[in-house]
């Protein structure tokens, strides 16, 4: 008789990825089910200067002061 076992969650949260552009894009895309997401553009966010990536997703991605992604609102 063969022994069942259960994987633990591939699963990783946003704040979980490493602060690179790249790691961010695959991290999308494998949560888009593999659709490729990329960045359509980049600004300095007029509150706080920092990097917001504008994402084909629809969303917009910005790293706080410890390089921890966060969806911009």
């Amino acid at each position: 008789m063969s022994q069942a076992f259960v994987k633990e969650s591939d699963e990783q949260w946003l704040h979980e990825v490493q602060p690179t552009l790249n790691a961010l894009v695959v991290y999308l895309t494998r949560e888009n089910n593999g659709v490729r997401v990329y960045e359509v553009k980049t600004y300095p966010d007029p509150g706080d200067g920092r990097e917001v990536h504008v994402m084909s997703n629809g969303l917009s991605y910005a790293k706080d002061d410890k390089g921890t992604w966060y969806i911009v609102w």
